[in-house]
């Protein structure tokens, strides 16, 4: 959603953000969340990247 703008603003770090994390995850989507990273930093800076590096690392899922 985040890549494309549907429903919520166009953010390529967010996106980026949540597909890095879905590639982590070693299942079935985990190879196509990784070309999409690869599509997205094409599209974005070098702070950008980082930028959704880092909260990727710093991400934790809620508590409930």
């Amino acid at each position: 959603m985040y890549a494309n703008g549907k429903g919520v603003p166009r953010d390529y770090v967010q996106a980026y953000k949540w597909y890095n994390l879905a590639a982590a995850q070693g299942n079935a989507i985990s190879g196509t969340a990784s070309l999409v990273v690869e599509e997205l930093e094409e599209k974005m800076t070098a702070e950008q990247i980082a930028e959704a590096q880092r909260l990727s690392r710093e991400w934790k899922p809620r508590k409930e």
